[in-house]
């Protein structure tokens, strides 16, 4: 059976570990070469040694997507690696949660440069390879929050809406370049950022997730995997929920 990834080349921003790892490992599987891209070196180059020594193709770079020198830096470094980028997977993000009285400035704006520009910075330093090779696929990390708003998150949820609203714009821009644009909305996932959760929180979440369960980093990564395949080639400017129903 063909590979979906057969030949392409994948940036995967935030990708030593939670979603970012096991959509680098789904991607691999299914032929791509994978640029893993992390601010901590030490996770990132681990999981690049162990992917090799499965025999994928796969390498790292240090990249803080806040700064553009560095994001411009990533896009070089996968395209001299491998000589082409097929695929840029905006995984990066962080949380720094409080109510809106609470919210310090220094919170609101970490948040934003990284879960928004960082966004920006990746997929402008990336689209003009895929433009150069006449295809590309831009993958969004936006979340179930930006669709309904969540308690102690002004700033996260504002990234997320702001995300949804630029992978709409770019799928307008790039489409006729032969690249899609979609963003994928996570709801709760069980990974490290949800670790800061209290329990009876996401014993709720659970009890209203129709499929009774939080997902996986799988189940995004299978999502990532989907639409970055050819089997998704008229899609783009959508944003799919993969929350077990939570948002029904």
């Amino acid at each position: 059976m063909q590979q979906r990834l057969a030949d392409k080349v994948a940036i995967i921003t935030g990708g030593s570990q939670g979603i970012g790892r096991a959509t680098a490992e789904r991607f691999v599987q299914e032929g791509a070469r994978v640029v893993v891209a992390d601010v901590n070196v030490e996770k990132g180059e681990a999981f690049v040694t162990e992917l090799k020594e499965q025999g994928y193709q796969a390498a790292f770079i240090k990249v803080d997507v806040t700064q553009r020198t560095e994001t411009d830096a990533m896009a070089a470094f996968a395209h001299r690696t491998f000589g082409q980028v097929d695929i840029l997977v905006n995984n990066a993000g962080i949380t720094k949660d409080s109510t809106l009285v609470k919210m310090t400035e220094e919170a609101f704006d970490r948040v934003i440069a990284v879960n928004l520009k960082g966004v920006f910075n990746s997929t402008q330093s990336t689209v003009p390879y895929m433009i150069e090779g006449g295809y590309g696929r831009v993958l969004n990390a936006a979340s179930v929050v930006a669709l309904y708003g969540n308690f102690g998150q002004t700033n996260y949820v504002a990234t997320k809406a702001g995300v949804i609203g630029m992978t709409k714009t770019w799928a307008r821009e790039l489409g006729r370049r032969g690249i899609t644009v979609n963003a994928v909305a996570p709801g709760f996932i069980a990974t490290d950022m949800v670790s800061t959760i209290p329990d009876k929180v996401l014993d709720m979440f659970r009890e209203k997730t129709p499929v009774l369960r939080l997902g996986e980093a799988l189940d995004i990564a299978n999502a990532y995997l989907f639409l970055a395949s050819e089997e998704a080639s008229f899609i783009t400017g959508v944003t799919l929920s993969v929350d077990g129903g939570l948002t029904l």
